[in-house]
């Protein structure tokens, strides 16, 4: 049995007292961290992946909480998947996202697991998320205590893969971060939360905390879809996702796209040569294929997961395809992943 090891647990009474608590205790010296549902940072614990003195969880924060709708729609950092999931205002505006968060896990992990968690998810790989003993065995991994990327041992860099199912679809619709730390607040767009580095993932400090996501209005017109493969139909994290979202004029001219591949780097990628094949040209299948096709262009999937790399890459076109012939009503004409909403 794995066992969590010995820390101290302190719970923050708000936002202000969470941001002061991790900067008091070394958040960036790795020394504290902040929870909310736990379903990431616990099994990390455990498998020792993750470390901290001190835990400081957001559980008690009622600000960071709750679905609200005055045109744009916001949702508070803790706000459960299972809320977001079966919420009748997401569902109606945002379908495509409520999809996106019925693939994360498993009922129990969704009722417990919240979409800042989902968002911050660590980066996964084949050589990192393995028990203490195995990547004992190999000297470990960059990502950890080792020297080397065992995915490309001759690169700098570690090239974990994001595992965050919410984040394409969310930059597909253009949504909108809080960010809080002890500089005070900003925003920040989806896809700025996000750097291509396995191990330094986040482009925020330690002891920031994202505490709500907002969607823009306008981008309950935009038709969207979120495709998602995985070995099973559940549980399973991603080894590709497609977020996708077209802004289509009454005569069928694609005005604007946004479209960004999860699992296939160490964060959301955007697919811009698709995007800019899209723009100003009608919503015919021959041209969402041409552009599905560039979106090869912008996914590097590596070694780091389930199936081969190689036909995970020639599996990203038929899958950007896929999410935008759904985009615009038409057949998938492949078979629709299992996560679809009841």
């Amino acid at each position: 049995m794995l066992r969590l090891p010995k820390f101290q647990l302190r719970r923050a009474a708000s936002v202000s007292e969470a941001v002061a608590m991790l900067a008091a205790e070394g958040a960036c010296e790795g020394r504290a961290r902040p929870v909310a549902g736990g379903t990431d940072l616990w099994p990390n614990m455990k498998r020792r992946h993750q470390r901290a003195d001190v835990v400081i969880s957001l559980a008690g924060i009622a600000d960071l909480t709750g679905i609200r709708s005055n045109g744009d729609l916001t949702i508070g950092a803790n706000t459960t998947l299972s809320t977001i999931e079966t919420d009748t205002e997401v569902r109606h505006r945002f379908p495509a996202l409520a999809r996106a968060v019925a693939s994360i896990s498993s009922p129990p992990l969704r009722n417990m697991g919240t979409l800042g968690g989902n968002l911050c998810v660590d980066t996964r790989c084949t050589y990192y998320n393995q028990t203490e003993e195995w990547r004992r065995s190999i000297d470990y991994c960059m990502k950890e205590a080792g020297s080397t990327c065992w995915v490309a041992p001759s690169s700098p860099r570690c090239w974990a893969h994001s595992a965050s199912d919410s984040a394409p679809m969310l930059a597909a619709l253009g949504a909108q971060l809080t960010v809080v730390g002890p500089q005070g607040e900003r925003q920040v767009a989806v896809e700025g939360l996000f750097r291509d580095d396995g191990m330094e993932y986040l482009a925020k400090t330690p002891e920031e905390l994202v505490t709500a996501i907002r969607i823009p209005r306008e981008s309950a017109r935009w038709r969207s879809a979120f495709w998602k493969l995985r070995r099973r139909g559940s549980i399973d994290f991603a080894v590709l996702s497609v977020g996708a979202a077209l802004d289509v004029e009454d005569d069928g001219t694609i005005r604007d796209a946004r479209i960004f591949l999860g699992a296939v780097a160490s964060l959301p990628v955007a697919a811009e040569a698709s995007v800019e094949a899209l723009r100003g040209e009608p919503a015919t299948a021959e041209v969402l294929a041409a552009a599905a096709a560039l979106a090869r262009r912008n996914a590097t999937p590596m070694d780091n997961t389930d199936f081969q790399a190689q036909w995970r890459g020639a599996v990203v076109q038929k899958y950007v395809e896929a999410a935008l012939r759904e985009c615009v009503g038409l057949p998938t004409e492949r078979q629709t992943p299992k996560h679809r909403l009841v």
